[in-house]
């Protein structure tokens, strides 16, 4: 996730990264240039359509679809942002509840071994659901000769690591009864947070409906230089090229943040968000020891 000032605009406008859409659309640009240019060229020295009266009614045509497009567009980013914002939130609830148990526990119990156990494991898991939602092998770091299966759902097996020395806990008479329910609110809600990540890692807007936007976007800026010839001569060429780069480029962002989980410069950063959470797991148990 790229870190920046909201407020610098020039460094918006010069600055061009190796996500920015003008990299991955420089190509169909081309394109579409090469292509504006041909059918300028034929109407402006053959076909000269522009004598014809009834040419007037497609530039209406277009005026009509740019507003249907637009809306398209609209619902398309929203959708997608949505799902971005609430990846977002997953996580920031999972940096709360890893920060809760951690106080719980570590006010809780005495025994150091217990208490490193629990500073390995709480931040262990956030490791692991990092790991889990990219579809790569975790970092987390083994702890007590236990084994994790990474052809399994390693962050069940974390939860069930961390849920059974709990359990073990309660039966020695470390962590009493009311302790323990507290206790279990926190350790439920990092199986819903999972749950709710899977959810939109595993839910991607429907295939017929991308499918769609990106064939009308298609359609409708092959049809601009038809539409525009007539008035901009020339000049169609930098202007279908510019409105083809501001709808591809929507469509590009909205298919970059849809999907939060992932390695691409603007989805979260979820081991980085890991990392803190380890690190302040750590401060809150070693506080306890000192």
């Amino acid at each position: 996730m790229i870190s920046y000032n909201p407020k610098d605009w020039f460094s918006f406008i010069f600055r061009f990264h190796k996500a920015d859409t003008v990299r991955a659309l420089f190509p169909l640009m081309l394109a579409i240039s090469a292509y504006s240019g041909l059918v300028a060229y034929m109407e402006l020295e053959f076909w000269q359509l522009s004598k014809n009266d009834s040419i007037s009614k497609i530039t209406i045509m277009h005026n009509m679809l740019g507003f249907v497009i637009s809306l398209l567009l609209v619902f398309r980013t929203n959708t997608a942002y949505d799902r971005w914002w609430e990846g977002r939130k997953q996580w920031g609830a999972l940096a709360n509840n890893v920060r809760n148990l951690a106080l719980k526990l570590s006010a809780i119990l005495d025994d150091p071994e217990d208490q490193q156990f629990f500073k390995s494991w709480i931040p262990a898991y956030a490791y692991a659901l990092a790991g889990h939602l990219q579809r790569e092998q975790t970092r987390v770091v083994l702890f007590e000769g236990a084994e994790l299966d990474q052809t399994k759902h390693v962050p069940n097996q974390v939860a069930g690591l961390i849920i059974r020395k709990v359990s073990r806990l309660h039966k020695a008479g470390k962590i009493n009864g009311d302790e323990l329910i507290t206790i279990n609110a926190e350790l439920q809600s990092f199986t819903d947070i999972c749950g709710a990540c899977e959810r939109i890692k595993n839910t991607p807007i429907p295939y017929s409906y991308s499918a769609f936007l990106k064939k009308f976007i298609f359609f409708y800026v092959m049809s601009l230089p038809f539409g525009y010839v007539f008035d901009l001569s020339y000049l169609v060429i930098p202007v279908v090229v510019f409105i083809f780069y501001v709808l591809a480029s929507l469509e590009l962002i909205a298919e970059e943040i849809e999907e939060p989980f992932g390695t691409d410069t603007n989805d979260l950063p979820t081991y980085r968000m890991a990392d803190n959470m380890k690190e302040q797991v750590e401060d809150i148990f070693e506080a306890r020891m000192t």
